[in-house]
């Protein structure tokens, strides 16, 4: 018998390969009637900030880029319709994959669901996040192609 997934992570970068994920996982949580969580991780990386990521000169850079993070995170969930959504954004130096692993395992997720690809140029480098969780995640995991 196949297991119901209770309690599903999104993980985010705001691609638009995201938003697709976020779509597969919300049809997931409706169908068994479970929790959502969506997380995205800010990799602080200084150097690497996007041009449309200019901040106002009196505020932190952590602080905008987390409540840049918490905004974008409420206006995707706005129009969902579970009852159960959890938004988390996670500020760390480590990789995006070691953060979703790990917050898979501190909330006893069932289920990861992700882009297959996402936006960062450092995946090209690295391998790629997905794959990286796939191969650590203590659940499975859906990654949700772009095509």
């Amino acid at each position: 018998m196949m297991k119901a997934y209770a309690n599903i992570l999104c993980a985010t970068d705001f691609s638009g390969h995201s938003d697709r994920a976020l779509e597969r996982a919300a049809e997931l949580a409706g169908l068994y009637n479970g929790r959502l969580s969506l997380l995205h991780i800010v990799e602080y990386f200084p150097e690497d900030i996007p041009v449309d990521m200019v901040r106002p000169e009196d505020l932190n850079l952590e602080d905008y880029m987390v409540d840049r993070a918490r905004k974008e995170l409420s206006r995707l969930t706005s129009g969902l319709d579970i009852k159960d959504v959890v938004r988390e954004v996670r500020v760390s130096s480590r990789s995006a994959r070691h953060e979703i692993v790990q917050y898979a395992l501190e909330n006893s997720v069932d289920l990861i669901v992700m882009a297959s690809h996402g936006r960062h140029w450092v995946d090209a480098l690295f391998g790629s996040t997905a794959s990286g969780v796939v191969r650590h995640a203590p659940c499975d995991v859906l990654a949700v192609r772009a095509g």
